[in-house]
């Protein structure tokens, strides 16, 4: 606890053309993983194209560990099928977060993150000042499967007491 620096909240929007993992569908959930905490959204039934609007929090020591994501197929009588994965990083927004930004317009772009090898995203990722805080929309293209993305959106939570970025 004395080394936690704040809250991050994911907000797990949507996955886009996920893959087939069923006889004509899929039965998809998230989970998140960070060190030792695991976080999952809710399943949505029969849907390669859910809307989970699902918003998870993860506590942060440490702003340059990777968080991976996992989809999988819940099913009911085996294991639950993988349908891809992707990481990413925190790392530049952590930094927009420690400039201390106030009073900028609504959607105005502090930074940009493009796609590379080194991560999972499959477009240009904004980092934005919206409503009084910091945002950082996330397209993630999922590896190990034939298709499919994820759509996450980021937002820091200070903690009282927490030490600074």
């Amino acid at each position: 606890m004395e080394n936690l620096l704040g809250l991050l909240r994911i907000h797990v929007e949507r996955g886009v053309n996920l893959a087939i993992r069923d006889v004509v569908s899929s039965d998809p959930y998230v989970v998140i993983k960070l060190g030792k905490q695991k976080l999952k959204t809710r399943v949505v039934k029969k849907n390669l194209n859910p809307e989970w609007n699902d918003d998870l929090t993860l506590s942060i020591s440490d702003p340059h560990a990777p968080i991976h994501l996992h989809v999988y197929d819940k099913d009911t009588f085996s294991l639950d099928d993988k349908m891809g994965d992707a990481d990413f990083s925190i790392g530049p927004f952590t930094e927009a977060v420690k400039m201390g930004l106030t009073g900028l317009p609504n959607n105005t772009i502090v930074t940009k993150v493009l796609p590379s090898r080194q991560n999972c995203l499959a477009e240009e990722s904004h980092i934005v000042w919206k409503d009084g805080k910091v945002v950082q929309n996330l397209v993630l293209r999922l590896r190990n499967v034939e298709c499919g993305e994820v759509e996450l959106q980021l937002h820091w939570i200070d903690i009282p007491g927490s030490r600074h970025l």
